[in-house]
């Protein structure tokens, strides 16, 4: 291992307290995500305060399993890194002091990363270095983005979400339709069984020239529906789930396929929270076939937030010999391809 490895990573940056450990080949010893599903359910989503407060009493604990699955000590930890932004500012704030605090302790490098960054690379956790130029697009709860990567570091967006995230559209149109937060999970279990044609919703921005997306559109058409019809049951309940989830997949991929063909790109990631819905997934799959892409879907388990993905991203970093002051700060609205401190 080189002196950066072993390296400890921690993400807060939203409702997941996660740690992870990671070799200098990107490979994973030991990780470990505790969700707050539990004590936000009640309202509806995440509350910040709250989840600042659980990060803090979470933390620790997380640390010291996943080092323990990593059969490491924390004497064993050559580098930490931690999320900088974006993300809610208290949440983040306790990643990022917790890791400053070990850095400091130990006079070990410490790297402030990009969240962004880090879904960006999460298909690439287990190699040694991600395969360079692809098309990224980020779909979570908070942000959808096409992104042109060149390299670490080296990236151009090319379109987002003017309004709602893709997330957004599935927790906002699940809480419409009676459904639990978080409500892509149920939308996407209770697609399976419906007729994604049977509910005709709108595709925003489809015709807009450019390569942005807007969901706010079918949010409120599925509000009118709802108002007009009822909350569906039984059958209808499967229709509308899978209507719903075919127009934001559809739009989606329609926005990405243009993106590739404009850029002249074959290799496209998928990845973020979104990326783990099933008919995201195959419907990428298919296209891939179809165009000749070569596709890079992140592992479920990384697409949601996670420390492996953080660690992943700060290993290109040190690798370039960067390293973040330890009086950095955290950026709730970090701009992907922005990392607040960092020098060599």
């Amino acid at each position: 291992m080189t002196a950066t490895t072993p390296l400890l990573a921690i993400e807060t940056s939203c409702d997941e307290t996660a740690a992870a450990v990671l070799d200098d080949a990107g490979r994973v010893l030991g990780d470990v995500v505790r969700t707050q599903i539990d004590e936000h359910t009640v309202f509806g989503g995440v509350v910040p305060e709250l989840a600042s407060r659980c990060h803090v009493e979470a933390i620790d604990g997380v640390v010291r399993e996943a080092l323990q699955r990593a059969g490491l000590g924390l004497g064993d930890i050559a580098a930490v890194a931690a999320t900088a932004g974006p993300g809610l500012v208290g949440c983040l704030l306790v990643g990022l002091s917790w890791a400053q605090g070990l850095a400091l302790a130990r006079g070990i490098p410490l790297l402030a990363v990009n969240h962004l960054e880090g879904h960006l690379f999460a298909p690439f956790i287990g190699q040694r270095s991600p395969d360079f130029p692809f098309l990224g697009l980020v779909v979570s709860g908070g942000h959808t983005e096409l992104v042109l990567v060149r390299g670490v570091g080296d990236y151009d967006l090319l379109g987002a979400t003017r309004d709602d995230a893709a997330g957004e559209a599935f927790d906002k149109g699940a809480r419409l339709l009676g459904l639990p937060y978080p409500g892509g999970i149920h939308i996407d279990r209770l697609a399976q069984g419906g007729d994604p044609t049977a509910i005709d919703l709108p595709r925003g921005m489809m015709h807009s020239g450019d390569l942005d997306l807007s969901f706010s559109g079918l949010k409120t058409a599925v509000w009118q529906r709802i108002q007009k019809d009822g909350v569906p049951e039984g059958q209808g309940l499967h229709d509308f789930c899978a209507s719903l989830q075919e127009a934001i997949v559809d739009a989606l991929l329609r926005k990405a396929s243009k993106a590739a063909k404009l850029h002249g790109l074959k290799r496209v990631v998928l990845t973020g929270g979104v990326a783990a819905n099933s008919r995201l997934r195959s419907a990428f799959e298919a296209a891939a076939l179809e165009l000749g892409w070569t596709l890079h879907v992140a592992e479920r388990r990384y697409c949601t937030d996670n420390a492996a993905m953080i660690g992943y991203a700060a290993l290109q970093r040190l690798r370039r010999g960067e390293r973040s002051s330890l009086d950095v700060d955290a950026h709730p609205g970090l701009p992907l391809g922005a990392v607040p401190g960092v020098g060599r």
